[in-house]
């Protein structure tokens, strides 16, 4: 259900916001958490209103169920975001789910309670009702603490979608923040969400302790006021024959009733879970298009307008065209609406007024970013579509990839891993295309899959695809900035500006040459294409790109449980044993005080620790009295136990998770390559959540159970060694069945824990890859794969319980049998009605504590796996920091770049990337690095951020060896600029200075020199990736970022791919001019922008083919100057 709501809700855009006016010199609020409003409260609680205390209590109490603070609201209007999703996914579902194993609960813990009420009733008689009283008091003191539960349980998870939310943005944008330099800022905003979670779990842990104080004070109670109303007000004597046998009433009754505020917990968890899936479930799903019959491929608009959803500006007006079979060019400067349009053919943007008219068919999509899944090429091609053997290699030759396929190891089998990241971005973009052309689809909408190719292949595509066969009757809607390379194909060119669309025909010579290029076959250039490629070396694909995931075998290692000890500090550790101690003690006296209280009506004379009190037939007020102490300073230390033992989980749980970040945000790259996002996240959401959750509650109470049962023991041993050698008997049965168990229980919540990561990989994939599953009408598809999931988790899931209950049975039988022989015993000793009773109820517990021992220690077990799990994120192998601090000043305008005879490879089992490269790069320069994909332009530029070492060789810029410098200061220094960049969810401003540095004046100045016709503000919302925004506006803000840094090294890699051609020259005009104290290095596939370039790298196959001044390599004819053909 909440998977098939995804499929369908509408994709909300970012709001935008107001031009808001900043009252200090800086406006990157959005690094701060503001969860609560402020301090969690509205506005009006805040004020120093002169009332009494009382009533301003009572106002709190009813503005906090019955008012919704400003910004609640707000976000109310807002679609779930990434974070929240996935929250729902893995915890809110799992928390309903979970709650079917409580069923049985529901119904017996109540019906328990009441029916040891009724038995308590026909033992003392009315006298009980006034114990019933002060149980039912005290229950509702419990009502109002679980309104206020329920409140808070919202706000955590509030706070978890946050935490979420920004986990998941770090870990998916991880290298771009390392290439920044950026990650301890981000791990800041993380951990503050975490500590804002945190915060509101204490609160919630407060008032779970609370609610079992409250339930064990009033169970406690109960007894003392009955016993007092039965005693002064009927006059009646506590025999033993009737006091133990109430105690054992009373103490069945606290048993039910001491499991009732987990039972209420969880149920107020899983209202709130059911509350927050139906707020989602409620959203707004996609708008559905008039279409035309089944078979038709008209698509036409008439007066549409349209709007990105949950933006009220429309981005479309008034568009009247049709799209006739054939080849539609769109074009426009940067923002002009060419990615809104294909969206709004696909039916992704709200309709504002107009008609719009559809087919009732499969469109094919290829997104400007590619998205690809973490399967081999040949998959990621097909898309479920049958294999046809013929088509399928035209398609590949159309595409350009039968070159690629020949040079990988396994051809269109090799796994490209997560989001394609075996593949270059010229390579995804052609798999990206390939999926659309191999498809069924007579609508093609194809955004600007030219940007990321040099020169040559995108002619090749031009001239094979666009100009070739397999486009010939479909209606083919290309968004490009490269015109000139489509002229004479199109049938329609339409350009757009601020939203409007212009309609231009081809003249008759641009039909005519169409004509002939339709009919020519290519053979020439597919040859010639084909040996060129096959002499170049594209990077191989191992066997396993995507290393599996391990799973641990037999017990959790004693290390796991020393680590988790560790991280709760050991001084609490003991604090928290010591006070169960006392509680045992106390526990114990408790129960020999009401042997002496029974006997002392027929040995008034009998001495021991309670001697000093009178006969209780003369005087048993004090009694009385010195029972309720007793009720009291056992609940008060069951209180302190239970807090103290949270405050050492919150310890551990905090310690982890932030060692975790920390190792994760400090890995080696090479762990991004082969970690899927999907497993961190599951580790760092699901397991996390299990150590955040009832693992201290469980090590509590299988500490007070080893402590019960080694007291239980030593009184057994001291009065009646009978019951011990019985016991140990006991003891072998029950330890026999739960290592019968333990082994299993264990693999299947190990396989139940790592069938998960699936699940996560493949809905965060669903959810990045949302438009492109929708126009190829793959939903179906997509859900049988995650049902597939699910069924495999569920059926793990069911067999685990399904042993819970087989060792449940067995023990219940053990318990019984071991009740019936301790009574069989304690007749054949013989002794005293009162020291039988007494031992009768320790030996009773004894067998309770050896049966719950056994049982918390597989509930251990099992919660441990996520523990290990967690902690091997520990282990993972850092990124060597560097050792040089460099000075303040370095890198210089002066210094040059220089690589001397240097290797560079990803792992040691692949083919080095580069290869023996000699090589300076003069200081100041504008250098141009050019090669065709696969030669190692990309590895060159990331190996000056020192993310690759080099195997041999050495890299210097300004003279100092940058594999000794330190990585943070490198990379603060040198600015790397990926094609793609990751634009975080806020304002502009944070998007162009995330760390504050800069004034607001510089913020605004760079964005009005790279953008200034957009229309920006520093104010200006942008959502999280940058949805909303067109590939070309993301790289515009990449640009103004990086122009903002002004960093003495600047690296450019295809940074202005998506933006028309006007733009691109504007913009390197402003680059020149505002980076003239950088060297600039400049690698694309677009030559045009690199033709004034200083100085020229040519590399191909991974190694130097040439370099000098670019004019110089211009005159020789060299590689470059064809390149520029």
């Amino acid at each position: 259900m909440l998977y098939e709501k995804t499929l369908n809700r509408k994709i909300m855009g970012a709001k935008q916001e107001t031009k808001e006016e900043h009252t200090n010199g800086h406006a990157n609020s959005e690094n701060g958490q503001d969860l609560n409003g402020g301090n969690g409260h509205s506005p009006e609680i805040t004020k120093d209103v002169p009332q009494h205390w009382l009533k301003r209590l009572f106002a709190l109490v009813r503005s906090i169920f019955s008012r919704k603070s400003k910004k609640e609201v707000e976000k109310e209007k807002v679609g779930a975001s990434m974070g929240k999703i996935l929250n729902l996914m893995r915890n809110d579902v799992y928390e309903i789910a979970q709650r079917f194993w409580d069923f049985a609960e529901i119904l017996t813990q109540p019906a328990g309670a009441i029916l040891a009420t009724v038995l308590i009733w026909r033992m003392l008689g009315w006298a009980c009702l006034l114990g019933v009283v002060a149980l039912a008091g005290s229950q509702l003191v419990n009502i109002v603490i679980a309104r206020f539960q329920i409140y808070f349980e919202k706000k955590r998870r509030v706070a978890t979608d946050e935490k979420l939310q920004r986990t998941t943005q770090f870990i998916e944008s991880i290298r771009h923040l390392r290439w920044y330099g950026w990650q301890e800022s981000w791990m800041k905003g993380i951990l503050e969400s975490r500590q804002t979670e945190l915060h509101l779990r204490v609160i919630q842990i407060m008032f779970s302790t609370t609610l079992a104080f409250m339930l064990r004070f009033g169970s406690g109670c109960f007894p003392a006021i009955a016993f007092f109303a039965y005693t002064r007000w009927e006059g009646k004597s506590l025999q033993v024959d009737l006091i133990f046998p109430a105690i054992d009433l009373f103490n069945l009754l606290e048993g039910y009733l001491r499991a009732l505020p987990q039972l209420v917990t969880t149920m107020l968890n899983a209202y709130v879970a059911m509350s927050r899936i139906e707020e989602f479930m409620a959203e707004p799903d996609k708008e559905q298009a008039d279409v035309v019959p089944e078979g038709s491929a008209d698509l036409s608009l008439q007066g549409a307008s349209f709007a990105w959803p949950g933006v009220e500006q429309n981005v479309l007006e008034n568009i009247t065209m049709a799209f006739p079979p054939g080849l539609t060019m769109v074009y426009g400067e940067v923002a002009a609406g060419k990615t809104a349009l294909l969206q709004a053919l696909m039916g992704e943007l709200d309709k504002r007024e107009g008609e719009f008219i559809q087919p009732d068919q499969v469109m094919g999509y290829c997104a400007q970013t590619p998205w690809l899944q973490s399967m081999n090429i040949r998959e990621n091609i097909l898309f479920s579509q049958p294999y046809e053997e013929a088509r399928y290699k035209q398609v590949l030759e159309a595409c350009a990839l039968l070159p690629d396929m020949a040079e990988f190891k396994h051809g269109d089998l090799s796994n490209i891993g997560e989001n394609g990241i075996g593949l270059s971005g010229g390579q995804k973009a052609r798999v990206a295309l390939a999926r659309a052309v191999y498809s069924s689809a007579k609508v093609l909408l194809l955004d600007d899959p030219l940007s990321a190719l040099d020169h040559q292949t995108a002619e090749y595509i031009v001239d094979k695809l666009l100009a070739g066969p397999l486009l010939a009757g479909r209606t083919t809607i290309l968004v490009t900035h490269r015109t000139e390379l489509c002229r004479g194909l199109a049938k329609q060119w339409v350009e757009l500006q601020h939203g409007k669309a212009t309609i231009h025909e081809p003249t008759e010579d641009e039909e005519n040459k169409l004509s002939l290029q339709r009919t020519q076959t290519n053979e020439s250039i597919s040859e010639e294409e084909a040996q060129r490629r096959k002499e170049q070396e594209a990077a191989a694909i191992p066997d396993k790109f995507i290393e599996d995931e391990t799973r641990t075998k037999g017990g959790v290692k004693l290390s796991v449980y020393w680590r988790y000890i560790k991280a709760g500090t050991l001084r609490w550790w003991f604090v928290v044993i010591l006070v169960m101690f006392v509680y045992r003690i106390l526990d114990t006296l408790q129960t020999w005080f009401i042997k002496a209280w029974g006997e002392s009506y027929t040995h008034p004379t009998s001495k021991g620790i309670f001697g000093y009190l009178p006969p209780a037939h003369d005087d048993v007020i004090p009694w009385l009295q010195t029972f309720f102490y007793f009720v009291v300073a056992t609940s008060i230390l069951f209180w302190w136990t239970y807090i103290i033992m949270f405050g050492v989980g919150y310890l551990a749980a905090k310690s982890i998770f932030q060692r975790a970040i920390e190792r994760v945000a400090h890995a080696t790259f090479r762990y991004y390559d082969v970690t899927p996002v999907g497993r961190l996240m599951n580790r760092l959401t699901s397991d996390m959540n299990t150590v955040d959750g009832g693992l201290s509650s469980a090590f509590t109470v299988f500490v007070w159970q080893f402590i019960g049962w080694f007291t239980a023991v030593a009184i057994i041993l001291t009065s009646t060694p009978a019951f011990l050698a019985f016991g140990a008997l006991l003891c072998c049965g029950f330890v026999y069945y739960f290592f019968r168990f333990l082994p299993t229980s264990q693999s299947l919540r190990r396989l139940e824990m790592v069938s998960l990561s699936p699940l996560m990989s493949n809905f965060g994939a669903l959810v990045e890859g949302l438009t492109t599953v929708r126009a190829f009408n793959a939903q179906p598809r997509f859900q049988e794969r995650v049902i597939e999931v699910v069924d495999n988790f569920q059926k793990n899931d069911h067999f685990y319980w399904s042993l819970q209950s087989w060792l449940g049975l067995r023990f219940s039988l053990l318990s019984a049998s071991s009740t019936l022989a301790m009574t069989l015993i304690a007749i054949y000793v013989g002794l005293s009605p009162g020291l039988t009773a007494f031992v009768l109820i320790t030996a009773s517990k004894f067998v309770v504590h050896t049966e719950y021992m056994c049982r918390i220690y597989g509930q251990l077990e099992m919660d441990f796996t996520s523990v290990e799990r967690v902690i091997e994120l520990l282990d993972i192998e850092k990124e060597e920091p560097g050792v040089v601090d460099p000075p303040a000043h370095w890198p210089t305008y002066s210094g040059d770049i220089e690589f001397e005879d240097a290797t560079v490879r990803y792992a040691p089992n692949l083919e080095p990337a580069l290869q023996n490269i000699t090589l300076k790069i003069p200081a100041g320069s504008n250098t141009a690095v050019i090669g065709r994909t696969g030669s190692g332009k990309s590895t060159l530029a990331l190996s000056l951020l020192a993310t690759i070492a080099a195997e041999s060789g050495t890299i210097r810029i300004d003279g100092i060896d940058i594999s000794t410098v330190s990585k943070q200061a490198l990379r603060s220094r040198v600015t790397f600029l990926a094609q793609e960049p990751v634009l975080f969810p806020g304002s502009m401003r944070k998007n162009l200075d995330p760390l504050d540095e800069y004034s607001d004046a510089a913020c605004e100045s760079v964005l009005s020199k790279i953008a200034g016709n957009h229309n920006w503000t520093l104010s200006t919302n942008v959502e999280g990736g940058g949805k909303g925004l067109s590939q070309g506006q993301r790289q515009l803000v990449g640009l103004a970022r990086a122009m903002l840094r002004r960093s003495p090294v600047l690296i450019m890699d295809e940074a202005t791919a998506s933006i028309d051609f006007e733009t691109a020259q504007r913009i390197q005009s402003v680059l020149r001019e505002e980076m003239k104290q950088s060297t600039v290095i400049t690698i694309a596939h677009r030559l045009e922008a690199v033709k004034n370039a200083d100085y020229c790298v040519v590399l191909g196959k991974g190694k130097l083919i040439k370099a000098g001044k670019a004019a110089d390599m211009l005159k020789e004819g060299s590689e470059f100057s064809g390149m520029l053909a």
